[in-house]
């Protein structure tokens, strides 16, 4: 599924998939004034700067807790560590998402559990999901993939009935809506990342774990400090996962811009979707009309995605494939690896998707650049 590499001709102007210089140059200001204010307390890790962006993001999700951590990935292993998933442990989650939610399950010594995803929107397959559920089943973990929003009133029935843990990968749907209501405040814990590109990015890594329960955000808390509540007092194993000052602040200085970003992506996948309608190829991935996604990504579905792939890249396009292998295919799976042909939706969608450079400040040259690509490749 590799693609060959192939440079924009000579004197092409490059187009990012993601322009973080462009969302730089909108909010200097802000961002500047949020490091200096670190350097001024001299609060590096945690500090009242991370607090006051927990407060904030979780009353934007609406939920009591938001624990921040070092990165996404850490926000899965914590919420799953936390809530005592281990060794032994079966996890259901889909192979379509990107590794860390599975490597998350495989750092607490569980088991992830893989079920097919919907062949128009590629996300969790309700009916399937609960068909891979056994008694030694602890969590159910839908993906809100691309930031559209999984059916979660259809995961928490499974839960409620079988007594499962209900997570939320929630990692790429910061302003997502389900019914109304917030991506990370469906379930009974949902873990976002702030790696930079994503909606609400911070500069470096971060993440975090949000809830309405009380007694596990505090573990997680504690979890994220090396067990501990009081300095040098240490009551349980726990991990070094705290979140720098400097994030903390520069969160907060764009979370008050991500509903104005989120709309603006929502207006360009609009624009891509009018432009490519009537094309026989490619097709796009389906919208749930329970939710509005935040349009993390745009992705297409092209049978000759490889080569289209490459003519982009030779126009300085810079599409980008989220993702080439599916997780029950990757080597680092080990034992809950499954071989090719185990979910076929999963693998057909893995060979055809292919996501179209998408960011608030993308403009319609810019898109009509990246369409007239594609019609020039369809001939």
């Amino acid at each position: 599924m590799s693609v060959a590499a192939k440079g924009p001709a000579s004197g092409v102007e490059r187009l990012p998939l993601v322009d973080l210089k462009a969302q730089y140059r909108a909010i200097r200001p802000d961002i500047e004034g949020a490091i200096a204010a670190t350097l001024e307390s001299q609060y590096f890790i945690l500090g009242p700067q991370v607090e006051a962006f927990e407060r904030e993001f979780a009353s934007y999700i609406g939920v009591r807790h938001a624990v921040a951590v070092n990165s996404g990935t850490t926000a899965l292993w914590l919420a799953l560590w936390a809530r005592g998933i281990g060794p032994g442990d079966e996890v259901v989650t889909p192979p379509s998402t990107f590794f860390a939610t599975v490597e998350a399950v495989l750092l607490c010594g569980a088991k992830p559990v893989f079920a097919d995803v919907d062949p128009a929107t590629l996300l969790l397959d309700v009916k399937k999901a609960e068909s891979a559920v056994t008694p030694k089943t602890k969590a159910l973990l839908p993906v809100h993939l691309y930031g559209q929003a999984a059916d979660m009133d259809g995961f928490r029935k499974i839960a409620q009935r079988r007594g499962l843990f209900l997570l939320e990968d929630a990692a790429q749907a910061a302003g997502t809506l389900y019914k109304g209501r917030k991506a990370g405040s469906l379930g009974d814990a949902a873990a976002f990342s702030f790696y930079p590109g994503k909606n609400l990015g911070a500069c470096g890594d971060a993440g975090a774990v949000l809830t309405n329960d009380d007694a596990l955000a505090e573990k997680i808390r504690r979890l994220r400090n090396h067990g501990s509540e009081k300095k040098n007092y240490h009551d349980f194993l726990g991990t070094n996962a705290r979140l720098e000052a400097f994030q903390g602040g520069i969160l907060s200085a764009k979370l008050r811009r991500l509903d104005d970003w989120n709309a603006a992506r929502r207006r360009h996948a609009e624009s891509y979707r009018r432009a490519l309608a009537g094309m026989p190829e490619p097709s796009c991935v389906e919208e749930m009309t329970e939710g509005r996604s935040n349009c993390h990504l745009f992705v297409l579905r092209h049978p000759r995605r490889d080569a289209l792939l490459a003519h982009l890249r030779g126009q300085g396009i810079e599409a980008d494939i989220h993702y080439p292998v599916p997780c029950h295919l990757q080597p680092a799976c080990g034992i809950a690896r499954r071989p090719a042909g185990s979910f076929p939706v999963a693998e057909k969608a893995a060979s055809e998707i292919l996501s179209l450079p998408l960011f608030p400040e993308l403009s319609q040259a810019q898109i009509d650049r990246v369409v007239s690509a594609v019609r020039s490749f369809q001939g």
